[in-house]
C-alpha cells in the first residue's frame, strides 16, 4: 500500500550490511582497528546488535582480503620491499629500527599496472628484508618471475641496484645509469605504501595475533580497487 514500507528483502540485520560511511563492515574495522572485543560502538550506528555486527565482520574479512595471483606473464616483473606495521601486540610484534614495535610485511607489486600482487606473512620488525622475502612466503607466492628489489636483498638472486666494489670511488657510467633507473621504478612501491598508509590501521595497529596480518590483506584489496577504478 501506498505511504507503507514493503517486507525487508534482506532479513533482519540487513542494516548492518553498510556503515554510515557506506563501507562494508570489514572495510570499517580495517578502517578503525575495530574487533570483537571493540565493536560494541558498531550495534549504535547500524541499528544491529553486537553479536550480529561481530559475525558480520568475521565474516565480511576474509572476502575483503586480497587474493594473491596464481600466475604471472612471462614477461612480467614485480618489485618487492618490506614495509613496517606499528603493532601493539608484543607477541608478533620487535622494537624495529623505528624504535617501535613493528611488524615487517613483503609486499610485491607489478611493474606496469603497480597493483599489488602478493603479501607475505608478517614477521617482527626487526627481521630483516633478505630473510623476511623467503620466510614470510612471499618469494614462493611469484615462483620464477623477475623481481625488482633495493640494495637489502643481497645474496636472493633479485634484480637489485649495482654496488662500488671496494676501493671505487664511483660507478661506471654504464652501471650508474642503470642504477638511476632501477630506483625510479623501484619508487613505485613506495607509492603503493604511502597510499596503503592513509589508513590508521597500518599507522598504528591493535589488533592481536593474525589481526595485524588480515588488515594488511583487506588494505591491499582496497588500494588495488582504489587504483583499478
Amino acid at each position: 500500500m501506498d505511504g507503507q514500507r514493503g517486507p525487508d528483502r534482506h532479513g533482519p540485520g540487513s542494516q548492518c550490511r553498510l556503515s554510515a560511511s557506506g563501507r562494508p563492515p570489514s572495510a570499517v574495522g580495517s578502517a578503525s582497528n575495530t574487533t570483537p572485543s571493540t565493536s560494541s560502538t558498531t550495534p549504535c550506528t547500524t541499528g544491529a546488535s553486537k553479536s550480529a555486527a561481530d559475525r558480520i565482520i568475521d565474516h565480511r574479512r576474509p572476502a575483503l582480503a586480497l587474493q594473491q595471483r596464481k600466475r604471472f606473464r612471462k614477461d612480467a616483473a614485480l618489485i618487492v620491499d618490506g614495509t613496517l606495521v606499528p603493532t601493539r601486540d608484543h607477541q608478533v610484534a620487535e622494537q624495529s629500527k623505528n624504535h617501535r614495535y613493528s611488524t615487517n610485511h613483503q609486499v610485491v607489486i607489478d611493474v606496469d599496472t603497480r597493483l599489488l600482487v602478493a603479501v607475505g606473512r608478517p614477521l617482527p620488525g626487526n627481521r630483516n628484508d633478505c630473510k623476511a622475502w623467503e620466510v614470510s612466503g612471499a618469494k614462493a607466492a611469484v615462483g620464477r618471475t623477475t623481481v625488482i628489489a633495493d640494495g637489502g636483498y643481497r645474496s636472493t638472486g633479485l634484480v637489485i641496484p649495482h654496488r662500488r666494489e671496494p676501493g671505487q670511488s664511483k660507478l661506471p657510467d654504464r652501471k650508474e645509469e642503470h642504477s638511476t633507473s632501477h630506483r625510479k621504478v623501484r619508487a613505485r612501491v613506495e607509492h603503493a605504501f604511502a597510499r596503503m598508509k592513509t589508513w590508521k590501521i597500518l599507522r598504528d595497529c591493535r589488533l592481536k595475533g593474525d589481526g595485524v596480518h588480515h588488515a594488511m590483506l583487506g588494505i591491499a584489496r582496497l588500494h588495488n580497487l582504489t587504483l583499478a577504478g
